[in-house]
């Protein structure tokens, strides 16, 4: 698992934002400490030198995350 940052809050449009410590890729799966599921990585945006992720949850209440930190869970082999 590679740690992406925490939660600062949700989006107007539903997405969780992180400040990212480490980079994920687009359409990562994330996960919390606990390894359930918390959505996809969904955008990577803002200056190169402090770069903030967009998650688009998949859980029913979004905003129970915010604070929390998020990993990026890593890819199944084929």
């Amino acid at each position: 698992m590679k740690r992406i940052g925490r939660v600062l809050h949700v989006s107007p449009n539903g997405n969780l934002i992180l400040k990212a410590e480490n980079l994920p890729r687009t359409n990562d799966r994330v996960v919390d400490e606990l390894l359930k599921p918390i959505g996809r990585v969904f955008d990577i945006f803002g200056p190169f030198s402090a770069p903030y992720v967009a998650v688009k949850p998949q859980v029913k209440e979004p905003r129970h995350v915010v604070g929390q930190i998020l990993y990026a869970a890593p890819r199944r082999r084929r």
